[in-house]
């Protein structure tokens, strides 16, 4: 993989860790954790513990109004009912740090959020300039 496009992916896992975080900080004493995960704090990746696991997936688009960009993944890991209004709460919180913070982590891009049919989907300039 090309140096800047590790960079990229870089700052996307980093926005990607700070929205688990932001959503742990909320949320993450409404549900009791799923017993198979480490409590919050206790894996390397906050992705990988407490009661939020986050993720971003690229995506070409095919079918997509919107085309190619990163798909962005909140799961509540938990054995409790979470309900329709707080599932909505969640992604809704999650849509919004991550519309007010993809200038904080990748300033160089002029990329956005968009809600693409039942998924969040980062799109926009993911150039790597002169490569």
């Amino acid at each position: 993989m090309h140096p800047k496009q590790e960079e990229l992916e870089r700052k996307m896992s980093l926005l990607c860790q700070a929205l688990d975080n932001h959503l742990e900080d909320i949320y993450g004493d409404h549900y009791r954790v799923h017993p198979n995960r480490l409590k919050r704090g206790k894996a390397a990746n906050p992705s990988f513990d407490g009661l939020f696991s986050t993720s971003l997936a690229f995506t070409l688009g095919y079918g997509s109004k919107f085309g190619r960009g990163y798909v962005v993944n909140v799961e509540v890991r938990t054995l409790d009912k979470v309900s329709q209004y707080e599932e909505a709460d969640i992604r809704g919180a999650a849509f919004a740090f991550i519309s007010q913070n993809l200038k904080k982590y990748l300033p160089d891009n002029d990329l956005q959020i968009v809600q693409d049919g039942n998924v969040m989907k980062i799109i926009g300039d993911f150039s790597l300039g002169e490569v």
